[in-house]
């Protein structure tokens, strides 16, 4: 069975279960900032399970995507205290994007998988740098690494933590996106390589 997208993994794996597997996992937060919102998290869409029950309760927005699967992860997220927007740089896009400024502007902190929906795998695409250049945010790279995983048959290969298994998460420096073409090309760019760095299997040593 090949999944293509994480809702799915609340349906194959069941939103009781993952909660209760969620419930054994320790995490290490590494590099934390104190920075007041708005401003938008941004992640490897591989990494959506392992990071879910850290924030929750926290009011955070989530850019779903309008797939019908996008359900499933609504399901799973707002049982956690998430509050969601559905579009996606590929359906929906623009709604999306308005959706996600206006939760900026009024103070929200957002989180997005810039390799969403549907990939190409750990690869920034331009709609969460031009939600952060429209509202005038900064960006926060976020990297998490489980000491045991399994690997899901998705095109991200999503990474589900093993029980009771330590997950370290890095935060990286916030990213302030300049104006105009350049300045999401620029974007791109540094968040591209954050993710890489604060992802990498060497990342305790970089944090």
């Amino acid at each position: 069975m090949k999944l293509r997208w994480a809702e799915p993994a609340a349906t194959t794996i069941g939103t009781a279960l993952i909660k209760t597997l969620a419930a054994t996992w320790r995490y290490r937060e590494i590099g934390k900032r104190p920075l007041e919102p708005p401003f938008i998290f941004v992640l490897w869409h591989s990494r959506i399970l392992s990071l879910l029950p850290l924030y929750k309760n926290r009011g955070l927005v989530l850019l779903v995507s309008r797939h019908r699967d996008g359900g499933y992860l609504v399901d799973l997220a707002e049982g956690w205290g998430y509050r969601s927007v559905r579009g996606s740089t590929q359906r929906g896009g623009e709604i999306g994007l308005l959706g996600i400024v206006r939760a900026l502007q009024a103070g929200a902190i957002v989180a997005m998988t810039p390799d969403g929906p549907r990939g190409p795998a750990e690869r920034v695409q331009p709609g969460a740098i031009a939600a952060a250049q429209h509202a005038g945010v900064p960006i926060i790279p976020a990297g998490a690494q489980a000491s045991s995983r399994w690997y899901l048959r998705s095109w991200d290969r999503m990474r589900v933590p093993k029980p009771f298994a330590t997950i370290d998460v890095f935060h990286g420096a916030p990213i302030q996106i300049g104006d105009g073409k350049e300045g999401l090309r620029q974007g791109v760019a540094a968040v591209q390589q954050s993710l890489d760095e604060l992802n990498s299997e060497s990342a305790p040593a970089q944090a």
